[in-house]
């Protein structure tokens, strides 16, 4: 037997339950470094905290006490000299970082972001993301109303998704297709990774009014908009007809089961004979699969933001087949 008692692992899981419960603090934290530019200013070398604090524009001693509070999360450390150096985890926030995770820290820490968390009891009780609660509509109405906010997403989305575009682009075989149109395809990220690796392909990018725009420059960009129509719509309505392939990408687990049905047969409506439809996404691993831990984590945490913030859900490949 070892050396505990009943009332150290009393104090014990008190410590770790407190630790939890304050976890919010961390995130805050990250989010509040990430958009200063901490990790810029630090991103040539150690610097001072009082130099820090004159390049990001902030109170040297709120500085101070914030980067001494969150030591402990492995962002930062400091040398002999008292100066602040980044370590290869907050490195991560710097803009230019391969892999910059900067944006991402930032939209996950937005007011609008935490308030859908703060009512999560409303989702547990109502089958609505704890999202309506907070601003009384959707997510997606939401950022139709609120240009920045909206602008701020389409960003992080971007970033998270351009090494999934790159993937899908390298292993779908389009030699043969000679349109593809992508449903809720964003700012077009994906169909610029296809035409790119295609060029025979010519593309749709199909999307609300809110990013059509944003879709047309980042084509007009690459150099391809000649091979590429931007058109404005919502695919809850209706989807362009006459493709050869449809994409849905990162969509169907934004919706609950009928919303993603509605979402498929509006596609169904538009498809040719011999057109196919492509779906990427998540799939939640089966509970007996090897080596899924790290990946079954990050599953969880994606399918608690469906739940609190835009109301769809992850789903495993059975619920996906049916």
């Amino acid at each position: 037997m070892g050396d505990e008692t009943p009332q150290s692992t009393d104090r014990a899981a008190r410590r770790r339950l407190a630790e939890l419960i304050g976890g919010y603090q961390a995130s805050a934290a990250i989010g509040a470094l990430a958009r200063l530019g901490v990790a810029d200013a630090l991103a040539q070398g150690p610097r001072s905290v009082a130099d820090v604090a004159r390049a990001v524009g902030a109170g040297e001693d709120a500085l101070a006490r914030l980067l001494a509070a969150t030591l402990d999360l492995g962002l930062f450390a400091f040398d002999d000299e008292g100066r602040c150096a980044l370590s290869d985890v907050g490195a991560l926030l710097c803009s230019d970082a391969p892999g910059s995770m900067r944006r991402f820290a930032v939209v996950s820490t937005e007011q609008w972001r935490w308030a859908a968390y703060g009512h999560l009891d409303h989702a547990l009780r109502s089958g609505e993301p704890g999202f309506v609660a907070a601003h009384g509509c959707r997510l997606w109405d939401y950022l139709a109303g609120h240009p920045e906010a909206a602008a701020s997403f389409a960003e992080s989305m971007d970033r998270v998704g351009a090494a999934r575009d790159r993937a899908v682009a390298a292993s779908v075989d389009m030699s043969a297709v000679g349109r593809v149109v992508d449903v809720g395809g964003g700012r077009g990220g994906l169909v610029i990774a296809l035409l790119t690796a295609n060029p025979q392909l010519r593309g749709v990018v199909f999307d609300l009014p809110a990013v059509a725009e944003d879709a047309r420059e980042r084509l007009r960009s690459a150099g391809l908009a000649g091979r590429c129509d931007v058109v404005a719509g919502d695919f809850r309505d209706a989807v362009v007809p006459d493709g050869d392939v449809y994409l849905l990408s990162w969509i169907l687990h934004d919706w609950d089961d009928a919303g993603a049905v509605r979402v498929l047969r509006n596609c169904r409506e538009a498809m040719v004979p011999g057109a196919r439809l492509l779906v990427v996404e998540m799939v939640v691993p089966e509970p007996d699969q090897t080596g899924a831990e790290a990946f079954q984590r990050l599953v969880r945490q994606a399918d608690l933001e469906m739940l609190a913030v835009v109301g769809g859900r992850e789903r495993t490949k059975v619920e996906y087949e049916r």
